[in-house]
């Protein structure tokens, strides 16, 4: 039986209409899943979402604020019965300390804890975040473990090696990192689970609500060609949309990270670029 059309988790109407999609409103959530949320609040959402994303090979997540719903999205596969890899595209490792349950930028630690993920590949991070001056923010058990590996373009990671970390490794462009993971990824077998975030991008192909990367949609389509035939299924993030936090400490947070700030009067063409990356995103993931 094919899988059903795409599920779109509608937090904040950042996502655009999609062929034979459809829509789970939850803007009323929107104030206390954004940016982040207690684990308990995360898995009371699982009673609504996960029925709705059964049988679905996609779905829609928002901005990238609403990353932290992988999490729940992947627990969902933990009656497959087989171990799972997990493999995200994103301009960050998502691997960071967070102290008040998970946010976007946390859950790949949360997700390495899974005891049916064998291991979480993150792939085309050129964040600083990953970088010595930012070691201490970084879970380091997974990526010393290799449970979680970093394949980033440009960042030095000398600092790893100080710390026993073999397994994560920068590259001089995208398609060197591209060709040293297509060749380790066929060397090991089983489901993966595809995670799309489109701040990988480089701000040439779309604007996100995060500072960017610099791959390109051809890499990144070529990529996930290459994986197609064993995704099981599949989250986007990326989107684009404009919040104020009610909650001071998020405004905080949020602030702190240096989310750049978008013009509302750009806001729609942004996100009509995206619905275009959006349709071509799912004609590679569903052929």
């Amino acid at each position: 039986m094919a899988p059903a059309g795409p599920l779109i988790l509608d937090f904040d109407q950042s996502v655009l209409p999609l062929p034979d999609s459809e829509r789970l409103p939850l803007g009323d959530r929107q104030e206390s899943v954004r940016f982040g949320c207690a684990l308990d609040v995360l898995q009371r959402l699982a009673g609504e979402i996960r029925p709705a994303a059964s049988g679905r090979s996609t779905v829609f997540l928002g901005s990238g604020d609403f990353h932290h719903l992988s999490h729940l999205l992947i627990q969902g596969h933990a009656r497959r019965g087989e171990m799972l890899q997990v493999v995200v595209f994103d301009n960050h490792p998502d691997n960071m300390r967070y102290p008040f349950g998970i946010h976007c930028g946390s859950w790949v630690w949360h997700v390495s804890r899974l005891p049916f993920v064998s291991c979480v590949h993150v792939l085309g991070i050129t964040s600083p975040d990953v970088g010595m001056a930012h070691a201490w923010e970084n879970r380091l058990a997974p990526l010393r473990s290799g449970r979680v590996r970093y394949w980033c373009v440009g960042p030095d990671l000398n600092w790893m090696k100080v710390l026993g970390i073999a397994t994560s490794r920068s590259f001089g462009s995208i398609a060197e990192m591209l060709d040293a993971f297509a060749v380790h990824i066929h060397e090991t077998t089983g489901p993966i689970y595809l995670s799309v975030d489109k701040d990988v991008l480089s701000p040439s192909e779309a604007r996100t609500n995060w500072d960017q990367g610099v791959m390109r949609m051809e890499e990144l389509g070529a990529a996930i060609r290459g994986l197609r035939d064993r995704i099981i299924a599949s989250d986007v993030t990326g989107d684009v949309s404009i919040y104020r936090y009610r909650s001071r400490l998020k405004r905080l947070l949020s602030g702190l990270d240096g989310q750049p700030e978008i013009a509302p009067d750009e806001l729609l063409k942004w996100q009509a670029q995206h619905q275009s990356i959006n349709r071509q995103l799912l004609d590679w993931l569903n052929p």
